[in-house]
């Protein structure tokens, strides 16, 4: 497992870069344009220049898709380790740029592969809430995501993901919607950098931010 866990800035070369655009734009892509009504808000708020980690709640399996194509830039995810497990699932995340983490602790391996990242054309990206949540509330925040900006001194990019925990049943019938808040700029207070996220995310997707 510590080969997907810890990535130099070499694995993020032309073929994972095409192998990510390919299967988040052309397959991918097709499939939310046409079965959802879909929409993307704020890409104004994207900075053309320099490095964010790209930060957003996680309601559905199809959420690291979704969010290349919104943006229109390389992610590369943390994944949970067990999706490196089995044959299928480990090779799509492995060409998709993402990399292994567990989720009891941070490793070093990590904190490298994120540094790693930061000298390349691609994005972090994480989700704070650490699994899948559909509740309509914003709680359970590891704080995760406010030290690696802490750790790789970049801004947060807070990004609200409303409809991908909809099923559609006939075309364009869901309304999926992907918006972007403006960057959190990075400081070294973790509990800061946390609240201004769930502040973010809760006025974007009109849930309640649960203080913990």
């Amino acid at each position: 497992m510590s080969t997907f866990s810890k990535r130099d800035a070499k694995t993020y070369n032309k073929f994972r870069t095409i192998f990510q655009w390919i299967t988040c734009h052309l397959c991918f892509g097709s499939f939310i344009r046409l079965m959802y009504d879909y929409s993307v808000e704020g890409r104004e708020n994207i900075p053309e220049h320099g490095k964010f980690i790209v930060a957003a709640n996680h309601i559905s399996g199809r959420d690291p898709f979704l969010l290349p194509l919104a943006l229109n830039l390389p992610i590369a995810f943390m994944a949970k380790e067990e999706l490196f497990e089995k044959f299928f699932s480990r090779t799509l995340m492995d060409f998709c740029g993402a990399f292994a983490v567990r989720r009891d602790k941070v490793e070093v391996s990590t904190i490298k592969t994120a540094l790693n990242i930061k000298n390349t054309n691609w994005m972090l990206g994480l989700f704070p809430q650490g699994t899948r949540d559909s509740s309509q509330k914003v709680e359970k925040i590891t704080k995760g995501f406010a030290s690696f900006a802490k750790a790789t001194k970049t801004g947060i990019l807070p990004v609200a993901i409303i409809g991908t925990d909809q099923k559609p049943k006939w075309p364009f019938s869901p309304k999926l919607t992907v918006k972007i808040g403006k960057v959190i700029p990075y400081s070294d207070n973790i509990d800061d950098m946390m609240r201004q996220w769930c502040n973010a995310i809760s006025s974007m997707t009109g849930k309640e931010y649960v203080l913990e």
